[in-house]
């Protein structure tokens, strides 16, 4: 089989295409033959010695991927030749808080990952994909998709009526905006470029701020809820913006803290925090009883991923370049079979 592995902490040049031996399942496993995968921006920080310690090299890339299950080892019960199948991006996170041991088994990070032909994973490391769900389609769901519905429904517990701001379209932004809006919230959504904000108006934001031109975004956020601000706020810039998202919460509101492509640190008014009661919260993925909670929803409302573009297996070096452009809305696609 052909797989890909990154080689070095140099970004996407680092990425070779190798020749393998078709893996075999151990007892316990099962074997998915990979149809797609996605990239987050995880991923970037992987392949760019930006993720931290720990990163094992040469590593195959990407936590996200969907296939069917090509064999089963020994004493596999619950799934089956042929079933449609998603990776969890945990491997050993199946319910409860997460613990620190999860981290150890997260796919395209601490263990190999999906950017293969066939990957052989954990029976309880699988997830069956939405029927009305192509490949491609659900390849976007275990990393973006699991990491917005833990922010606003699993923890958020979102609710129709409430405020809901969302920083940016990339995967998780909109994940976030389809998951509050198929909860009755109303969602404000922030980018620097305006065809990206009628995109998401289109998907049904109901109000937009281009914070190039608009860059104190939050005292619109207040203008658009009356000065009462926003019940959630999905944070994903980081150093940039995560004051701003803090100023621009709800009384009792919650920010949920998701990444940092702005980065990883950031100074704040601890009266920020203490004046309005506001919850902060780190969100990192979530477990697979969250992720059967999330696909029954999905299956429920028909809800459909939004895909930017898909790239072929051979030009997955490209799609890195093209996620790191910020270029994209919504989910950037490759192509496995």
């Amino acid at each position: 089989m052909k797989a890909y592995h990154l080689t070095a902490s140099t970004g996407a040049d680092a990425l070779k295409i190798n020749q393998l031996a078709e893996p075999k399942p151990a007892p316990g496993q099962v074997l998915v033959r990979v149809r797609a995968t996605s990239l987050n921006y995880r991923d970037l920080m992987v392949a760019s010695d930006r993720y931290g310690p720990g990163v094992p090299l040469p590593l195959i890339p990407l936590s996200d991927g969907a296939g069917e299950i090509a064999a089963v080892g020994s004493g596999v019960t619950r799934r089956k030749v042929g079933d449609r199948a998603a990776g969890t991006f945990f491997q050993g996170w199946q319910s409860g808080p997460v613990r620190r041991e999860v981290f150890e088994t997260a796919l395209g990070g601490s263990i190999n990952g999906m950017l293969a032909e066939y990957v052989a994973l954990s029976a309880d490391g699988v997830i069956a994909i939405p029927a009305h769900l192509s490949f491609e389609e659900a390849a976007t769901l275990p990393c973006a998709a699991l990491t917005a519905w833990q922010a606003l429904v699993t923890q958020g517990k979102v609710s129709a009526g409430q405020t809901v701001v969302v920083l940016g379209t990339g995967g998780v932004s909109i994940f976030a905006l389809q998951f509050a809006k198929m909860h009755g919230a109303r969602v404000i959504i922030t980018s620097s470029n305006d065809a990206k904000l009628e995109r998401a108006r289109a998907l049904g934001a109901d109000e937009t701020i281009n914070y190039r031109t608009t860059p104190d975004w939050e005292k619109e956020v207040f203008r658009f809820t009356e000065k009462a601000g926003a019940d959630h706020v999905v944070e994903v810039g980081g150093t940039d913006t995560f004051p701003r998202s803090l100023r621009a919460v709800a009384m009792g509101g919650t920010v949920s803290v998701i990444g940092g492509v702005s980065g990883f640190t950031s100074e704040v008014a601890l009266r920020d925090i203490l004046g309005k009661s506001a919850l902060i919260r780190g969100i990192f993925v979530g477990n697979h009883d969250m992720f059967t909670a999330m696909n029954r929803a999905i299956s429920l409302h028909h809800l459909k991923p939004v895909i930017d573009r898909v790239f072929s297996f051979a030009e997955a070096p490209a799609a890195y370049r093209y996620q790191e452009s910020g270029a994209h809305f919504g989910k950037v696609v490759i192509t496995v079979s």
